[in-house]
């Protein structure tokens, strides 16, 4: 029970003793011995102060009440219970014994309210009070054996209402505290089910809703609030069909699901999940279903980029040999046909034959090294590579390749200072560099620009812990047309060209030779150019050595 309520009772009961003793009093006044009055009016005047001001404190103070504060209300209830007992004594109507039973009403709340030595004490200290009362002011009633079965009464009711209110007290104190614990239980339960990236949805025997969580709700697109108690088999099986048939199947055939794959078609797109389902069953027969759902899209996708990556690496085998094997052979044909065409009194149709064979001997040649080089891309050495030097050697290739149109120009911005160090295979990061410059040339329109920079990465890129002792970046821009939209998710995959005589490995080998260092490659095109960035693991600081 609430000691507050309990105490308001107390305040009641206690009012109701003190104006009745003092009513009788005053109706008695020339009756009765001239001291009765005068004790009911101070038990009255003293219960009222105390009922009051107790009163006003459980009322305003919101803290526990303390051991003090009620030590003071059974003290004040024992020493009006005493002058009851004292004015309606010889001189009063039924003896002591008429009203010595409030006695046992005190100590019995006070049980209630105290702790079991507490309790004792209220007990001892009335059975105290009751003794002196009876022994000084009613001797001839002390001698009786009803006085000490009295006493003896309330010593056994002190004893037996204390520990029983003891046992109640641990009693509701474990059940108080086992109530928190499934509360807090319940709430992180609440809280792991509201923020896991899972559906979960729980319906009865009937296909009505009994649970699910705020991303069940994001991921059919439906406020599942509406559906509270009510059949939502119906309406799922709309958006999610296998999601439907698994909750089906495990309430009517008792079958769990694992793992199994389906497609939601919600919020204006479709996208495929991943099912798992489970049931239950409690004593009583009740029968419930839970699924556990998520977007799977993800996961598809890096099987899919999986897949992809074998099959490049299957590529890259297939190119190195078949390169390998081809290469010797045309540069034996080469050779012929070039020393065929030297030989005295050719004609005009054999030189023009001898020239296209050498011309597309030399693009095949050209087509083999770049497979060459897409199957070879492995850091074969790590050295200190300085950055600008890297830049400018490959700008220098690329402004004098025949492919540059009249006008365009190759600059490189680097900023002074010390050197900028990477880590790595120079050539290989050199076939990168020169292939992003060669390209952006190719691209660029006459009377151009074409822009080489190197420069320190911002600090947004530490996040990446490949880039923990900082990163550098490259950044080739030209200003051409842009790459267009169709091809550029695929820009880097093999084989892929926007020029008519490429062969779609160029960006590819860029793509895996950056990888390869543990780099990243970032495209931005739009119409006025595009713009490629090569981010690198800066080269870790080295502590020089003392002699």
């Amino acid at each position: 029970m609430d000691p507050r309520r309990l105490l308001r009772w107390i305040y009641i009961g206690r009012m109701t003793i003190a104006s009745a003793i003092f009513v009788a009093a005053v109706f008695s006044w020339f009756r009765v011995d001239p001291h009765t009055p005068l004790l009911a009016s101070l038990a009255f005047v003293i219960s009222a102060i105390v009922t009051t001001g107790s009163a006003w404190y459980t009322a305003t103070n919101n803290r526990p009440l303390s051991r003090t504060f009620l030590y003071i209300q059974f003290i004040t209830d024992l020493l009006l219970v005493t002058v009851v007992v004292h004015t309606t004594g010889p001189a009063g109507v039924g003896g002591p014994t008429a009203f010595s039973a409030l006695y046992i009403l005190v100590i019995a709340m006070a049980a209630l309210l105290l702790p079991e030595q507490s309790s004792l004490l209220v007990a001892a200290l009335g059975i105290v009070m009751y003794f002196a009362d009876i022994g000084l002011f009613q001797p001839d009633f002390a001698e009786d054996r009803l006085f000490y079965v009295q006493l003896a009464l309330f010593a056994v009711v002190a004893l037996s209402t204390a520990a029983l209110s003891e046992r109640l007290r641990k009693g509701t104190v474990g059940t108080a505290q086992l109530a928190a614990h499934l509360e807090q239980v319940r709430l992180r339960a609440e809280d792991i089910l509201g923020n896991i990236n899972s559906g979960v949805i729980t319906i009865d025997r009937a296909g009505r809703l009994v649970y699910a969580n705020p991303m069940a709700e994001r991921l059919l697109d439906v406020s599942m609030a509406s559906f509270a108690n009510r059949e939502v088999l119906g309406h799922i099986r709309a958006e999610a069909p296998a999601l439907s048939e698994a909750l089906e199947r495990s309430i009517s055939e008792r079958l769990r699901t694992n793992r199994a794959e389906g497609t939601v078609i919600a919020g204006g797109r479709e996208f495929p999940i991943g099912v798992t389902t489970t049931y239950m069953e409690d004593s009583d027969g009740n029968l419930s279903a839970t699924a556990i759902f998520q977007d799977i899209s993800d996961s598809k996708r890096i099987e899919s980029l999986r897949i992809r990556a074998e099959l490049l690496e299957g590529i890259a085998e297939l190119s190195a040999s078949l390169a390998h094997e081809i290469k010797n052979p045309l540069a034996s044909i080469r050779s012929s046909v070039e020393q065929l065409s030297r030989m005295p009194h050719p004609g005009e149709d054999e030189r023009t034959l001898a020239t296209l064979v050498m011309r597309e001997s030399d693009r095949l040649s050209r087509l083999l090294t770049e497979f060459l080089d897409f199957a070879r891309v492995r850091v074969a050495r790590r050295d200190s590579v300085d950055a600008a030097d890297l830049v400018r050697g490959a700008a220098r290739l690329a402004a004098a390749h025949p492919d540059r149109k009249e006008g365009v120009e190759v600059e490189c911005v680097i900023p002074p200072g010390d050197p900028i160090l990477l880590t790595g295979d120079e050539d290989m990061l050199h076939r990168a560099v020169f292939n992003l410059a060669l390209n952006a040339v190719q691209a660029s329109p006459p009377a151009s620009k074409v822009t080489i920079q190197v420069r320190e990465a911002r600090e947004g890129v530490a996040s990446d812990s490949r880039f923990a002792q900082g990163a550098i970046e490259i950044r080739v821009s030209d200003r051409g047309a842009g790459v267009p939209d169709e091809i550029r998710s695929r820009l880097f995959t093999p084989f892929t060209t926007t020029k008519p005589q490429g062969s779609g490995l160029g960006l590819a080998v860029v793509q895996r030779a950056v990888e390869a260092h543990k780099g990243l490659v970032l495209l931005d095109s739009d119409r006025t150019g595009t713009r490629v960035t090569i981010l690198l693991p800066r080269a870790a600081a080295t502590v020089p050595a003392f002699a």
